[in-house]
């Protein structure tokens, strides 16, 4: 009973590889509306339009259609979601384009 851990709580330490992976199974199967990058200046231009997170075999990729937009190793993904929660910011090192990158991901919304 006191031993245990609950599921919805992170844990304390955002920069550790628990985080990381908890971060990552918690975004697992959003779907999306919009995916953005943003650039070293600043500027922020849209990628696509609809897409899905996916959490799948350690990595997390951020798939629009039948392309991979994003792929990143789970463990070295670094995210956070909005204040509002409608969606997330991922940056890591990007498999598909080779080099560091961030990436704003928006939610559809879907009332319960």
């Amino acid at each position: 009973m006191f031993g245990r851990k609950r599921k919805d709580k992170p844990p304390r330490n955002t920069d550790s590889p628990e985080f990381r992976l908890w971060m990552a199974e918690r975004l697992d199967g959003r779907t999306l509306r919009y995916i953005l990058e943003r650039e070293e200046n600043g500027e922020e231009r849209v990628l696509a339009k609809g897409g899905v997170l996916s959490n799948y075999e350690g990595n997390f990729s951020v798939i629009s259609g039948e392309k991979t937009i994003f792929c990143v190793r789970s463990a070295d993904l670094h995210a956070w979601e909005f204040l509002s929660l409608e969606g997330a910011t991922l940056t890591g090192y990007d498999q598909t384009v080779g080099r560091e990158r961030t990436i704003l991901a928006y939610y559809k919304y879907y009332r319960d």
